[in-house]
């Protein structure tokens, strides 16, 4: 099983299968529009533009579970996060990132890094066969994790 098998939807409801994404590195982000942390949306969108050419693809899953930090819909949270920080990177649809609502997703996400979900913007970084690397803490900044980034795509 890799990531690849799960899918999920953008803010709109249109479907993402998570397989269109093979053989790209993947950086998924449980994401909080009113968190301590919600400038990392800026260092996300740098890393973005720095390697989506190389295969780099950030997924930004919005998620209210912790302090209540993201009350919008989905489609807010997107409108937000391109009018403030100018994000081009998938904002897809809001869910839950632990807990017995979990997403399937971060279910997997957390089975395979053996961590959990302690707060907004923890991370988890994929190849691209869909295996899961390593996970990063919400204190970890997006741009400290450039050279793991690098590695994967070679």
């Amino acid at each position: 099983m890799t990531i690849h098998q799960f899918s999920t939807r953008k803010p709109n409801g249109d479907s993402v299968d998570l397989s269109t994404y093979k053989d790209k590195v993947l950086l998924f982000v449980n994401t909080a529009s009113e968190c301590g942390y919600t400038p990392q949306y800026a260092e996300l969108q740098s890393l973005y533009e720095t390697y989506a050419d190389k295969g780099l693809v950030v997924l930004g899953f919005p998620c209210n579970q912790f302090g209540g930090q993201e009350p919008g819909t989905s489609a807010e949270v997107e409108q937000f996060c391109s009018l403030n920080f100018g994000v081009t990177f998938p904002i897809l649809e809001k869910l839950d990132v632990k807990g017995p609502d979990a997403d399937p997703i971060f279910r997997y996400l957390t089975e395979q890094t053996g961590g959990e979900i302690k707060w907004n913007f923890t991370k988890f970084l994929v190849d691209g066969q869909g295996k899961v690397i390593k996970q990063y803490d919400s204190s970890i900044k997006p741009l400290d994790i450039g050279a793991d980034i690098e590695k994967l795509l070679g």
